[in-house]
């Protein structure tokens, strides 16, 4: 592609983006397929090539960070850092089985940034600090509420001792 150019879904890509990070699209808010190709002025195609390309690019850079997030937070957790831990799940498990969307995707959300918090790494901090919004509208994507709290559980275990940590295989 000729540099200066850009394709339709550069452009999308790049307007979605800016208008995430920016807050024009709330973090957690659905995104229409149909409803953003108005909004955008383009086909169907170039948004749905977004979505999966962004989601792609999100979950590996999810799953890199997460492995060294969580295994820092297991060292390191403080008692007020696991009790905000299992407030943010305990949350998040409620509202899914009540059905309470907004409330279940922020809990999560809440609680990723929690175990980043725990971490104890200034770098760490600063690149979720990047990543939020992103992160938080990667959660608002998935429907089964339930799923998603399950597997923000199964981040943790119990301590010899009863205490809730994270754990540093997740």
């Amino acid at each position: 592609m000729e540099q200066g150019v850009e394709s339709e879904t550069e452009r999308v890509v790049r307007r979605l983006r800016d208008e995430i990070l920016d807050g024009a699209r709330k973090p957690g808010s659905k995104l229409v397929e149909r409803d953003l190709a108005a909004d955008l002025g383009v086909s169907r195609v170039p948004v749905r090539e977004f979505t999966a390309s962004d989601i792609a690019d999100l979950q590996e850079v999810r799953a890199a960070l997460g492995v060294l997030t969580f295994k820092l937070a297991a060292t390191r957790h403080s008692r007020a850092g696991l009790e905000q831990l299992r407030a943010a799940l305990d949350e998040e498990t409620s509202a899914a089985a009540a059905g309470d969307a907004v409330t279940a995707r922020r809990a999560a959300a809440d609680f990723h940034e929690a175990v980043t918090a725990m971490a104890g790494n200034e770098l760490l901090d600063e690149l979720e600090l990047t990543l939020r919004s992103r992160m938080r509208w990667l959660l608002g994507q998935h429907e089964d509420l339930e799923r998603v709290a399950g597997n923000t559980g199964s981040c943790t275990r119990r301590s010899p001792g009863g205490t809730w940590m994270p754990w540093n295989r997740c």
